[in-house]
């Protein structure tokens, strides 16, 4: 009888120093060169280059995540707002702010299928009910695709663009919504997580979905129907966000906080990275 393939092929490994206060929000693109990630509370890009070594960016009060550019640029969305630049290495400038109440921030976003950019928020205080989803088409015409959510977290599709994968983390569960005439429909469960908190995830080219759960120290891979193939054990609680990248696009990122521990975890802030034997998907980029 054949053996089921293992979906994790190789050892954890910390590719970075603890650099970051609260990493998050990881993305692999070619058109930038590699890696980018955000110290998010400290406004902060940071660029992983190939001799190891990191820069840092400062692009406002908050940097909660970004994307590349249909045309070679890059976008991030700050505060309560977005910026853009129209080369890769360029320096963004501000574009235009969603909202102007200041107890609610940018968290974390993605790109669909059709260009345009989803940009999650959540309230500093937490309360119930005060996030939302939106979503940024290419001209900046905004639109609400989510009201009412908490903590608007990870946000992936499919590799057939037919469905979309999302975390509100005070649900505790990933949710699935059928991806309709470029619309989220008929949102459901997908999987509840009895550990930790669903915070950043990634779909790879298989369909499978991997969850970064904050404060369980671990990135779980699930199949489209929802069992646990895989589990990567971190050496740190507040595992935030995950992305594939690489030349082959088969290692997972992990990106890691510190933010509000009492206890102090050396490793706290690091990138780490495993192998994988499913490749991931090409970061979609915005077309605006």
């Amino acid at each position: 009888m054949d053996q089921p393939r293992s979906i994790v092929t190789g050892h954890l490994e910390q590719v970075t120093d603890a650099l970051c206060y609260h990493g998050e929000g990881p993305v692999w693109s070619s058109s930038w060169g590699g890696l980018r990630w955000v110290d998010m509370l400290a406004g902060d890009v940071m660029s992983l280059r190939t001799d190891g070594s990191v820069d840092r960016m400062h692009v406002g009060d908050v940097a909660a995540f970004l994307r590349p550019r249909t045309n070679g640029g890059w976008v991030v969305a700050t505060e309560r707002g977005l910026a853009r630049a129209d080369e890769a290495d360029g320096i963004p400038t501000p574009w235009f702010d969603l909202w102007d109440d200041p107890s609610i921030r940018m968290n974390e976003g993605g790109v669909d299928s059709e260009g345009r950019l989803w940009a999650g928020t959540m309230g500093y205080d937490r309360v119930p009910g005060s996030a939302t989803l939106y979503r940024v088409d290419a001209d900046g015409a905004v639109a609400v695709v989510l009201p009412g959510v908490t903590i608007s977290n990870g946000i992936d599709l499919s590799p057939d663009h037919r469905h979309a994968y999302y975390d509100d983390t005070p649900t505790g569960r990933t949710d699935v919504f059928d991806v309709v005439d470029g619309e989220l429909a008929n949102r459901r469960p997908f999987v509840g997580h009895a550990v930790g908190s669903p915070d950043g995830l990634t779909v790879d080219s298989e369909g499978n979905v991997w969850v970064a759960l904050n404060g369980a120290s671990r990135v779980r891979c699930y199949s489209p129907q929802g069992e646990v193939l895989a589990e990567v054990p971190l050496p740190v609680r507040l595992v935030t966000a995950c992305t594939f990248g690489g030349d082959d696009l088969r290692d997972l990122y992990v990106t890691t906080s510190r933010e509000n521990l009492d206890d102090p975890e050396p490793q706290a802030g690091a990138v780490f990275r495993v192998r994988a034997s499913v490749p991931g998907q090409q970061a979609r980029a915005f077309a605006g």
